[in-house]
């Protein structure tokens, strides 16, 4: 079996499922994930296998596009928020537990401050080289 980098959350045929991880090498998605219930990652894998594999959630409970190019995976009661970048990947940048109906702003503005991170550090060549 090859060992998959820890900031891969799942290699689908279509898209490659990354967390998005800062210049120290930290993962907020994935550190909230390992200390999810094993029902509760289960859900999440299995979303993550859908979009991976298959390229597209329809189900807006599930999946849901929630403007300005940020996306949720949405196993219940869990958000992760994401953007899809070119070359067939999907970048999770935070996540959090469901409290209230709509989207918490904040957490909106966490995931676009991540994208635009990840972009930037692309750019310059160092996102990848930050992680190894």
């Amino acid at each position: 079996m090859v060992e998959m980098p820890n900031y891969i959350a799942y290699q689908g045929d279509v898209y490659q499922i990354e967390f998005y991880f800062d210049d120290k090498g930290q993962s907020q998605p994935r550190d909230y994930l390992e200390n999810m219930a094993a029902s509760d990652v289960k859900k999440l894998a299995h979303l993550l296998q859908l979009m991976g594999d298959v390229g597209t959630i329809r189900n807006k409970e599930k999946f849901r596009n929630e403007g300005d190019k940020i996306y949720a995976f949405k196993p219940q009661p869990h958000r992760f928020l994401c953007f899809f970048v070119s070359g067939k990947k999907i970048i999770i940048t935070n996540a959090f537990m469901k409290k209230q109906q709509k989207l918490p702003s904040a957490e909106k503005e966490r995931a676009l401050e991540k994208k635009i991170d990840y972009e930037a550090r692309c750019k310059k060549g160092t996102y990848y080289e930050d992680k190894g």
